[in-house]
Parts: structure tokens; sequence; C-alpha cells
């Protein structure tokens, strides 16, 4: 058995990942149960249906999949000749799931702080994205979004956007998983003067990325108060023609919930329901201003959705009632949502955030405890996503989208549960090694798959450009 483990042999440390990261894939192209890596960790929390959590643990990869979970002595047994990774004391979990997000938009943080949604669209972010948006933007930004996620522990993250088709490069080629929709909206923006414009381009993403191990292409008509009902329909139809998700914003102010009223005589919910838009593959965003009708429409549906905590209290967009939809057999996931509006895409501040907001919303400290935050960010993200057979646990069969969280300082010091840990005291730069489908992207927090200051230096070039677009 070779070893090696977190430490001074840096530069061992990124041979070993280059070599697990080509070794993994082909391990099991002759054998599909072959294992390639074996890592140890002083504490494995599962997020498995039992919620299992071993100290010590281990778990062993091949072929990018996990092919088994134990004690470090028995992998050690059953795989005595296999490379071990030992992270030491770090926590090792699954890979945080973040399923709203608009990536690119990591050039525009701080742009406009402190306003409200409508506000803050109209007079800054809409006009930036007219003056700014460009392929090569939405390039930058993704890259610049998916170092900030790698660093953050995030293996998986969903997208609405525009150029998704560059998105998706990026990500695949920084070895992130993603679902990315091509955004449609009803007045013209940078790849789309119409929205049937819009429609053609999500039709042609999804057949080029169809299948892809990693890019989910999906549909993201961005609202119902910026789309038509035809489009609406049509974007509807394109999704169910191609077993695609859809993700659309939804509920999020009650300034949205009031024009739908004097349009439509009906709550934003209520209207996509008369348009037969509901079901299981769509992904509600925000959802904040629901009413009993509402969130009986969507368990009804079977619609997932993406609560944004931190989007949501910046704007003062309100609170979405995540307990009742929860209590209602609602499927609800964790998001960022962008930058430009959270400030971060740290997934951890996600977590610590809604169990708080939660809690003195309720008046209950019991409301959303520590290991329900934890499963939002991971294996009910994954649901919310349709994943949950591929990601979001650790568990056999499943894929190894695997970090690790160092806890050796004064703020993790000392630790009783480690769940309680990784929700009220984790912050992203906690974060010592991110692994997607066996492929190590991050170890002892050196990025292997981007250059992090050719990253950096590109995105201040964009941050001038920004600048003077908006002056």
């Amino acid at each position: 058995m070779m070893r090696t483990t977190h430490g001074p042999m840096l530069s061992l440390l990124v041979a070993i990942a280059t070599w697990v990261s080509a070794a993994t894939p082909a391990a099991s192209q002759g054998d599909p149960t072959a294992v390639s890596l074996v890592i140890r960790a002083g504490t494995v929390v599962t997020m498995d249906a039992d919620r299992h959590v071993l100290s010590p643990g281990a778990v062993a990869i091949g072929g990018g999949e996990i092919r088994a979970v134990g004690t470090p002595e028995t992998l050690a047994a059953r795989f005595p000749t296999t490379f071990v990774l030992d992270v030491g004391s770090d926590l090792l979990l699954p890979g945080l799931i973040n399923t709203h997000g608009h990536v690119p938009m990591v050039l525009y943080r701080g742009l406009a702080d402190d306003l409200a949604l409508m506000d803050w669209l109209e007079r800054f972010i809409f006009p930036a994205e007219a003056r700014t948006v460009t392929a090569e933007f939405v390039r930058a930004g993704t890259r610049l979004g998916v170092l900030e996620m790698i660093r953050s522990g995030t293996t998986t993250f969903s997208d609405m956007y525009y150029f998704e088709e560059e998105s998706a490069i990026v990500t695949k080629e920084a070895g992130l998983r993603a679902v990315l929709g091509q955004s449609v909206i009803q007045f013209p923006v940078a790849d789309a003067p119409t929205p049937a414009d819009a429609l053609v381009r999500a039709e042609a993403f999804i057949r080029d990325w169809r299948g892809d191990p990693l890019i989910t292409p999906a549909v993201a008509p961005h609202s119902m108060y910026t789309l038509d009902a035809a489009t609406l329909t049509a974007a509807r139809d394109l999704a169910r023609r191609h077993d695609v998700p859809v993700m659309i914003h939804l509920a999020e102010t009650q300034a949205e919930v009031a024009l739908s009223r004097q349009r439509h005589g009906a709550s934003p919910t209520q209207y996509l329901n008369t348009l037969e838009f509901l079901g299981p593959n769509v992904l509600a965003a925000h959802a904040v201003w629901l009413d009993d009708d509402d969130v009986a429409i969507l368990a009804a549906r079977g619609v997932a959705v993406s609560h944004n905590p931190e989007s949501n209290m910046k704007l003062a967009s309100g609170i979405a009632p995540v307990p009742k939809l929860r209590a209602a057999g609602v499927v609800v996931g964790l998001g960022t949502d962008g930058a430009a509006s959270n400030n971060d895409l740290d997934m951890f501040d996600a977590m610590r955030q809604a169990a708080l907001l939660h809690k003195v919303a309720s008046g209950d400290p019991r409301t959303l405890p520590a290991g329900e935050a934890l499963a939002m960010a991971t294996i009910e993200g994954a649901r919310a996503l349709g994943m949950e057979a591929r990601v979001g646990s650790i568990e056999v069969g499943k894929q190894a989208d695997l970090i690790s969280v160092g806890i050796d300082d004064a703020r993790h010091t000392p630790m009783y549960d480690p769940v309680s840990h990784l929700v009220y005291v984790t912050h992203g730069t906690d974060v010592r090694t991110t692994i997607v489908a066996g492929r190590v992207l991050m170890l002892d927090r050196r990025v292997q798959t981007l250059d992090e200051e050719a990253v950096r230096a590109e995105g201040r070039r964009w941050a001038a450009r920004v600048r003077d677009a908006v002056r």
C-alpha cells in the first residue's frame, strides 16, 4: 500500500493529484470494480439515508465512482496494494451542491449594493449586462466563479445565464459538474435578440451537450414577469421534448406577486400552473412569497425549490417558507444566487444563514437543525436537480464527488459534533481537497485544473471594463 498525507510534501501531492486524475477513469476500463485510490480521513460524513458518520473513515474510488466506504482497517484489508491519500484529521463529506446562481455575474460583484431587487436590476444590472456581456465575458466570469467554487467545496452547481455553451466548456475543463440553463427573456440580450432566438439557442445547446458526464443542459425561462405566456409555454415544451430540466425564478418579491395578480388575477405559482408549466422537471428559484395554495400546487406538481437565503436577505426580498415547503413534501435545495447579489459563492455561508434565518423567523431554535441544513446543501440539493442517484452522498455506486475540510485551527477546537461544525463553524476557506468524479481538482488548497493567478488577473481586467461601461 502506497500512502501519502497532507503536509509538507506539497510537490509530491501535486504529482499525486495528477496521477490520480489520470489513473482513476482508466482503472475501470478492464475491471468495472477496480479501485485506484483510497482516501482516509479523521471523519467521514456520508449523508446517506441513515446519516452514517465514520470516525475514522475511508472511501475507495475507481472509475470515477465510490467503490467502498468503511473503516480504514477494513478498506486496507480489501485493497492492500491501492494508493492511499490520507487527509489526516480532515472531515470528508460529499461535495456541496449549489442549486441556483448566475456564475458569470461574479464580474459584477459589489457593483451595486443595498438596493431592492427591481431597483438593482433595472438601474444597474440590466444596463451593465447590455454593455458588457459577450461570450468572452461569460468565459472569464465562469472561470472566476468555478475557481471560487472549487476552493470553497462546491462540486455541482446550477446556472442560468447567457452564452451557456461557453460556461459549459469552461466548467468541463475545470472539472466541475453543472446543470446549465440557457436563459430566455423577453427583451433583447447579448446572445439573443428575441425570445424565439433564445429558444433556438437553448435547443442547440441541449443537442450539443446531451449525455455529457459532467454537464446537464437545461432551459431557463427567466420568470413569469419577464416572459409572455407563449414563450413560457414554448420553453416548457422544449424541455419536455428533450427531457431536460427547467429553471425559473418564482415569487421572489412582493412586487412580482402584485404584478401577477394585476395582470393575471393569480399568484405567480397559480399562473404558471394554469399554463401547465409546472412539473417534476422544474426547479423554482427563491419561492419567497407563497401562500398555502401555492405550496400545495408545488407539492402536487413535484416542483423543487432552490432556497437562496443570503441573496433574499441582502435584497430584502423576504424569507421563503422553507419549513412549510419541506413539511408539504417539496424538495428544497440551497443556492447562493449570483455573486452580484450575495456577494460570494460559499455554500458553507448559505448553510449557516439558512439555519439561523429560519430559527429567528419561526421563533423556534429547533427549526432547520444543522443536519437538515447540511442535507439541503448535499443530498437534498441533488434531489432538487434530479441527480440524487449520482451525487449528494457518499455511497457505493455514486460519483466520487468529495471534499475534505480542515479542522486544525482554533475555530474548530474543540469539536464534539462534526455536522454542527460543518454548518455553524466552517467557511469555504477551510476546504482543503476537492474531487469530482474521482478527479482531484484541489489538493492541500492548490487548485490543479486552473491557473489561479491568471484567472484572477482576467477578472481584474474585466472589472475595469465594467466600471467604464456603467459610468
